[in-house]
């Protein structure tokens, strides 16, 4: 399968959420409040070790802000996305291929000699961290999607989030190139957010899209955004079959989830024919 071309990146910064009254940190490029990252209103499973708090994803931002022109760095969201598509990879992908991807969303441009990275990359390394646990344990994460103006629908607030995913699924297309017949349920679930002209031979995807119902709700289409992942990471990156039980061993039989465990829901609802 063709990997959909990443929509141009043209600088979408997180705009500034109506909830949040934080001001930007002084001596650092100001877009006005940082907006806070949406969290479904569900119950999800216990926080994995380091939460991060709002300094945290202000600190990230600003240094994103900060990467010298004529860089163009991935906003907060664009890099979730992204490390997200970079950890469902059938194979590990070295930093040393990724990493100038994330100071230039355009090209990839080296940085500058005189421009320390560490700071910023120790930032994302720990988020990579948290998401590559959340993925392998089969566990809920929260995705950086930020509340748009109240006129946005849920498509164009994911929109940053799946463009990240798009663009590392682009340049590195390992995962595209596994069992189609497998990958479209879980990627119609993301790319239905996309301009169906990025998607380039893939009629079978754009056939799964259209049978979709785009989401009402905000809360579905972070939810949506979660559950594609997992089901991605059943097959670009099975979990080990677990070991047989002896009968009559203690604890008797499980409930079954499948590999992934239990999931929320299932898929969207489909447009009736």
């Amino acid at each position: 399968m063709t990997a959909p071309k990443p929509p141009k990146k043209s600088a979408p910064r997180p705009p500034a959420s109506k909830t949040s009254g934080s001001p930007a940190r002084a001596g650092t490029p100001s877009h006005g409040p940082r907006p806070q990252p949406h969290r479904p209103a569900i119950d999800a499973p216990s926080a994995p070790p380091e939460p991060w708090s709002d300094d945290d994803l202000d600190e990230l931002q600003s240094l994103l802000d900060e990467v010298p022109a004529p860089l163009e760095p991935l906003d907060a969201s664009m890099l979730d996305g992204f490390l997200v598509a970079l950890i469902l990879q059938p194979k590990p992908v070295p930093l040393s291929d990724w990493w100038r991807w994330v100071l230039d969303a355009e090209e990839g441009r080296p940085a500058p000699a005189r421009y320390d990275a560490q700071p910023l990359l120790q930032l994302v390394q720990r988020r990579e961290h948290q998401l590559k646990q959340a993925i392998a344990d089969r566990q809920w994460f929260d995705p950086w999607v930020f509340e748009l103006d109240e006129d946005a629908s849920p498509s164009e607030t994911v929109l940053p989030w799946v463009a990240g995913f798009a663009l590392a699924a682009d340049l590195f297309p390992a995962l595209m190139n596994l069992d189609e017949s497998e990958l479209n349920e879980p990627l119609a679930q993301l790319y239905m957010h996309l301009d169906p002209e990025d998607l380039e031979d893939a009629d079978a995807l754009l056939e799964e899209i259209e049978s979709l119902e785009p989401p009402e709700e905000l809360d579905e289409a972070v939810e949506s955004l979660v559950r594609a992942s997992l089901l991605l990471a059943d097959i670009s990156r099975p979990r080990p079959a677990p070991k047989p039980q002896r009968s009559g061993g203690p604890g008797g039989p499980r409930g079954s989830g499948g590999p992934a465990g239990p999931r929320r829901g299932g898929p969207p609802p489909r447009r009736p024919r």
